[in-house]
């Protein structure tokens, strides 16, 4: 069996190793392929690993050989899955690979925001708290998170686990959730997306990107929010509209949106975030601690296996 992945430096920078896939058949890594070369270098394969490069159905029509696609990822939209299933090509995901290093993000966002540690740094180095007076001194408002309510909208593997997180700092719980609230932990009062807007003073985005959820965040669900709340998008850019999400942090209105994710990756240089106040932005790395790379890698290899095997697992185009 011949093996390609297409894209492997993002999970793989060179700290992993795909030694293990070696087992199953010749194996070839690329770092990146450009969508020109994603023929060319998989043509010939039986199983195609990737993590961001599109595989749609005037690709996979191209790749005879074809019996398998591992994303080397939880969301799979980058592949044509109804195409591979008419082909008969399996496709596989890695779920769950990431729940605590992206929730742990979540609230490196938020405390970031409620307490300024890099403000404070970068003024501590410049000499700031040598020049005081006083043996403390402050230019910006800290809030503690006790009593404060977080939205949380989706309620999956990760949102489940932010939920948690809150709850433990002593804040109020309320989801926007497709589940039964009989299901739900005592912690988390289920609403409607109006309630959760009305209500959060911290509202956090962990659903799928669909045509329903897309640019959910906009002026007019801004509007609906608190003024002075604050926004967290770990989930998917496209999820809010930036420019609207830009206008209300440069208003005011909102006090301050922390995200992990934006609508174009790499963004262009002119995105309108760029320019305001409080947008705390990080570049698509709450998926990416060592210990959740190892994961993800792990369970690559045992996705191959398990098809190998004649038993594959994980399998989103059954």
């Amino acid at each position: 069996m011949k093996i390609v992945i297409l894209d492997g430096h993002c999970a793989n920078p060179g700290d992993l190793s795909w030694k293990t896939l070696e087992e199953f058949g010749e194996l070839i890594v690329y770092d990146r392929t450009s969508k020109a070369d994603i023929v060319e270098r998989a043509r010939e394969a039986d199983a195609v690993l990737t993590n961001k490069v599109t595989l749609r159905s005037d690709v996979l029509n191209k790749l005879p050989k074809l019996k398998y696609i591992g994303v080397l990822a939880t969301g799979y939209n980058i592949i044509d899955t109804d195409a591979a299933k008419k082909r008969g090509i399996i496709v596989c995901n890695i779920p769950a690979y990431s729940t605590n290093s992206v929730a742990q993000m979540v609230f490196a966002h938020i405390l970031t925001i409620t307490n300024r540690v890099e403000h404070y740094t970068a003024q501590i180095r410049e000499g700031r708290w040598s020049r005081n007076p006083d043996f403390c001194y402050w230019d910006t408002p800290f809030h503690e998170l006790a009593g404060k309510t977080i939205g949380i909208v989706g309620l999956g593997d990760i949102g489940c686990r932010v939920a948690r997180i809150a709850h433990e700092f002593g804040m109020d719980v309320y989801a926007f959730t497709s589940k039964n609230a009989s299901d739900l932990p005592e912690c988390i009062r289920k609403t409607t997306m109006e309630g959760l807007l009305a209500v959060s003073d911290v509202l956090t985005l962990h659903c799928p990107l669909t045509e329903s959820t897309r640019e959910m965040i906009n002026k007019d669900s801004l509007k609906q929010m608190k003024r002075g709340a604050i926004l967290i998008n770990t989930a998917r850019g496209p999820l809010v509209n930036e420019q609207d999400v830009a206008d209300a942090l440069s208003s005011g209105y909102l006090a301050a949106y922390g995200a992990d994710v934006m609508c174009a990756e790499p963004p262009s240089e002119d995105n309108p975030l760029f320019g305001v106040p409080n947008a705390y932005l990080t570049p698509h790395v709450a998926w990416a601690t060592i210990e959740a790379r190892r994961r993800l890698v792990n369970i690559a290899v045992a996705n191959v296996k398990a098809f190998v095997d004649g038993v594959p697992q994980n399998v989103v185009n059954k």
